[in-house]
């Protein structure tokens, strides 16, 4: 079971290659969530490549109530 969504998307190649450490850096940041599934999504047209990962997470105390 999740209680919260983190959507993290990028379009541009340089934000594509920094997106791992973005995410990392959002986990650091944020203790007290527990990460229970993700998922990673890319899209593209002629023009456009789109890279989404999508987390799903809990409260940690919640998670042991």
């Amino acid at each position: 079971m999740f209680t919260g969504v983190k959507v993290f998307s990028a379009t541009k190649m340089r934000e594509r290659e920094e997106l791992g450490d973005t995410i990392t850096n959002w986990v650091k940041l944020h203790p007290d969530l527990e990460i229970v599934d993700y998922t990673v999504e890319q899209s593209s047209d002629s023009e456009f490549h789109c890279l989404s990962i999508v987390v799903f997470f809990r409260d940690r105390e919640a998670a042991t109530a």
